[in-house]
C-alpha cells in the first residue's frame, strides 16, 4: 500500500521556497490546498505541485519547517526526489541570502556558477 511521506528541509521562508521553485520553471498553486494521493488520500499543504499522474507532491509547515509531503511510488518529476531537493534548496538559499542581506544594505555585486554547481556570490554596501 502507498501513502504519503514527509520528508523533512531546512526550508522556513514561503516566500524564498515560492521564488526557488518560479527559478527552477516548477508550476505550483499557493495553499492551503489539497495533494492527492493514493486511493484518494488527500493531505493540505501549503504549496502544490501538480503532476499528470493526480499524485501530487507538496510542502506543508510542521512548525519547524517546510516538508517536502509526497507519495514516493508515484513521484513523477524530472528529477529524482534527493535532486529535486538539492536544486529547490540551493535556490532557496540563494533567495534566502539576498533577501537577508539586502536587508542590511548589501547588494548583489557578483554571482558566479562554479563547475560543482554551486554559487559564488559577491554583496557589497556602499557607506557615504
Amino acid at each position: 500500500m502507498s501513502h504519503f511521506s514527509n520528508i523533512k528541509t531546512k526550508i522556513r521562508n514561503l516566500t524564498s521556497l515560492k521564488k526557488a521553485l518560479d527559478d527552477l520553471g516548477i508550476d505550483w498553486k499557493p495553499g492551503p490546498g489539497q495533494i492527492r494521493g493514493y486511493q484518494g488520500q488527500k493531505r493540505t499543504a501549503d504549496v502544490v505541485v501538480e503532476q499528470n499522474n493526480d499524485y501530487d507532491i507538496g510542502f506543508s509547515w510542521n512548525g519547524n519547517e517546510y516538508e517536502l509531503i509526497a507519495d514516493l511510488q508515484y513521484w513523477q518529476q524530472p528529477l529524482t526526489v534527493e535532486s529535486f531537493l538539492r536544486k529547490v534548496t540551493q535556490r532557496y538559499a540563494y533567495h534566502t541570502v539576498v533577501n537577508e542581506t539586502a536587508k542590511q544594505g548589501f547588494e548583489v555585486a557578483e554571482q558566479q556558477k562554479n563547475e560543482d554547481g554551486s554559487l559564488r556570490l559577491v554583496v557589497q554596501r556602499w557607506s557615504a
